[in-house]
This record gives C-alpha cells, structure tokens and sequence, in this order.
C-alpha cells in the first residue's frame, strides 16, 4: 500500500528479492486510517497517479505489478469511472486487475461495513472483460463456493476468495481437483488438526520468546468444521479461555471428538 512511486517502487524490489512472484498495488481498501495514509480506494480518484505509481514499480522488477480495487466510489457509480481507472493504469503497463465488484463508500460505512452493504453488481466486471478482452480481469467480493466461481469464470478469467477462504477454508480443498485437474486426495479436516499438534506444542514451548498462546493459533482453526455436524460444538471448544488456558495442545482432539466426521 502506497502513493509515492519511488518507494513503491524500492519495496517493489524488496518483494520480487524475497521471492514473491507478484507485487499488488491496493487500490481497494476503504478504511479511514489507510485513506489518511493515502492509498486504498481512495486512490480509485487519482488514476494518473496510480499509473504512475505502477510505472515505477514496472520499471524497478521483473515480476508482475498488478492493482485490485473497487468499481466506484462512494456515489459515483457510473461504468465510466471504473472504466477509465482500468484504462490508465493499463497504458501504464499492468496487466492484471483484481476487481471487487462493489463501491467503496469512504464516508459513513465502516470497513465492515464496505464489504457488505454497497451491493455487488457483477455485472460491471463482465463489462469490463468485454471492454479490455487483452487484459486478466479477476472478480472479487461474495464468492464462496466452488459453483459460484464457475459461474462467473464464464465471464472473467479468473475470481478471488477473500474472505469465504477464511470462514470456510474446508470448500478450498475440492477446487484443485474440480479446477486445475489435481488428482491428489485432499486431507480431511481430522487430518489438519493431527497435523497442526507438533506446530502448537513447539509454540508453546517458546511461549515467552518468540512462541505464540494457544488461542493465538485456534482462533484461525474455528471454521475449519464448517458444514459438519457438531461444527458449533467444535468452535465453542476451541474459544473457551479455560480449556486454552490448560497449555495443553490436546484439547483440539477433544474438540475434534465433538465432531461427527
């Protein structure tokens, strides 16, 4: 996240040394602290600075520079806004626009409240292949299951899970197989949790160096029985400070005994 080309464009190479393979520049974001910082959707306004910004990170790596963003911002919802940002920023040499199909309303919504309340007009990605067939256009916003993403890869070329990647992560397992042909079996849920012992008890055993507290590392582990009966029993297990407060990395077994597999 950033608005000074230069520096941009030296955290650009900090990236592409540490082994990334593409650089995202946030054209997105519709929260008051990174407005203040200047950069986010609010950049969406200032598409000749984007490109610029771009430009320089172009011309710094070898790796690709790509910008996700908004369709519009606060009331302005014509196709022409989003039309001409994508125009820009594209002559300036990206290639790959990740698209989260709502406005970003700066003023009024929270950033929660962004990512629910404008409506999702999916529509207006569509267009947007249609109107720049040469470039990789990615949908984002409210996709969470493996049908949704083949609707819409009918119209786009690809789609990004956000948050659904998060609450559900278990949906994730069957997309290598059913999208790029992975003919691997994914690991269960039950599979997961017994791997994840050996990381929770090395944590705890640093707990006080570097190691991280049990509800550290379960807090991210709470929808991973989404869907499954006793999913509820699960979380409320893994959640209540007294079991965590045990240090003992067995209680995810017993949570996933609650859980009818």
């Amino acid at each position: 996240g950033g608005s000074e080309p230069d520096e941009l464009a030296r955290c650009a190479v900090l990236g592409e040394q540490w082994g990334y393979d593409e650089i995202n520049l946030n054209c997105g974001c519709p929260s008051e602290r990174v407005r203040k910082g200047a950069f986010g959707a609010c950049l969406m306004a200032e598409s000749a600075l984007v490109a610029r910004c771009v430009r320089a990170m172009k011309d710094a790596v070898s790796i690709d520079v790509t910008v996700k963003h908004r369709i519009g911002l606060d009331d302005v919802h014509s196709y022409d806004f989003v039309r001409d940002f994508i125009g820009e920023v594209a002559g300036a040499g990206c290639r790959t626009f990740i698209v989260h199909a709502r406005n970003a309303v700066l003023k009024g919504l929270s950033p929660k409240e962004n990512r629910d309340v404008p409506p999702l007009r999916y529509d207006v990605v569509y267009r947007l292949k249609k109107d720049f067939p040469e470039l990789e256009i990615l949908l984002n916003g409210g996709v969470e299951t493996a049908e949704a993403i083949e609707t819409h890869l009918k119209q786009v070329d690809g789609v990004m899970i956000g948050r659904a990647a998060y609450h559900y992560p278990w949906r994730l397992a069957e997309f290598d197989t059913r999208f790029y042909g992975d003919t691997v079996p994914a690991k269960t849920p039950a599979d997961i949790v017994r791997a994840m012992l050996p990381y929770i008890e090395k944590q705890l055993s640093l707990y006080g160096k570097k190691g991280l507290k049990m509800h550290g590392i379960t807090r991210h582990m709470l929808g991973l029985m989404s869907g499954q009966p006793g999913a509820r029993r699960f979380r409320q297990m893994l959640s209540d400070p007294a079991r965590l407060a045990s240090g003992d990395a067995t209680v995810l077994l017993e949570a996933l005994a609650s859980v009818i597999l």
